[in-house]
C-alpha cells in the first residue's frame, strides 16, 4: 500500500511524451489511449485512479477502464492500493528493460508463436499431402527456419539478466565488425 497525494497537472514535457506514445502506439497497432495511459502512467510518480487519469487524458471513464483492463493483459500495469482511499490505483512497471522483455514476450506469444506453428502445419501438410509446389514447400521452411532461428535468438536475449543485456546493448554494430558482415560494401 502507498499513501495517496492528489496528482499535479503534466508537465509540458511530460505532456509532449504522453501525445507521441499515443501516436506511437497507434503506429505499432495500440489503440491511442492505451498507449497514453501507459506514458502517464510511466512518468507519474505515484499510482493514479482511473478517474483522474480520465480527467488528465481528457477521455472517457469507460475508455479508461477498457484500456487499464488491455494494459494488465499485457502485464505491464498493475493495481495497487493507496491507504486511505477506497479506489483501486494503477501503477506500471518503470523499468525500461523490464517493460521491453514483458512487451517483447506478449507480441512473440500474440503474433509470432501462431506463425510458427501454422507454418509447421502447412509444411507438415506439403509433406503428408505431396504435391508440385516444392517451390511453396521450399519457401515455408526457409520462412519456418529463420523464424525458428530468431525465437532461439530472442529467447536468449529475453533471459539474459539486465547487466548482460545492457552491454549486449552498447555492442551495437561492433558485433558486426567482430563477426564480419559476409557481405562487400557497394561502392
Amino acid at each position: 500500500m502507498t499513501e495517496h497525494t492528489q496528482s499535479p497537472p503534466l508537465s509540458p514535457a511530460a505532456q509532449k511524451f504522453v501525445l507521441h506514445w499515443g501516436e506511437m502506439g497507434t503506429r505499432w497497432g495500440i489503440n491511442r489511449t492505451v498507449a497514453q495511459i501507459h506514458a502517464l502512467l510511466f512518468v507519474s510518480p505515484h499510482p493514479l485512479p482511473a478517474d483522474e487519469i480520465a480527467v488528465i487524458l481528457a477521455v472517457a471513464r469507460s475508455n479508461v477502464s477498457t484500456s487499464l483492463r488491455e494494459l494488465q493483459g499485457w502485464r505491464i500495469v498493475r493495481v495497487v492500493h493507496v491507504l486511505g482511499d477506497r479506489r483501486d490505483h494503477f501503477d506500471c512497471t518503470k523499468d525500461v528493460f523490464e517493460i521491453f522483455r514483458i512487451v517483447s514476450e506478449e507480441r512473440k506469444r500474440r503474433e509470432i508463436d501462431p506463425t510458427l506453428k501454422l507454418l509447421a502445419e502447412c509444411v507438415q501438410e506439403i509433406k503428408i499431402h505431396p504435391t508440385k509446389d516444392t517451390y511453396t514447400l521450399a519457401r515455408l521452411e526457409s520462412m519456418l527456419d529463420f523464424l525458428s532461428a530468431m525465437t532461439g535468438l530472442f529467447e536468449e536475449v529475453v533471459r539474459m539478466p539486465d547487466a548482460a543485456l545492457k552491454g549486449v546493448v552498447k555492442l551495437r554494430g561492433k558485433v558486426i565488425t567482430l563477426l564480419g558482415t559476409g557481405r562487400k560494401k557497394a561502392g
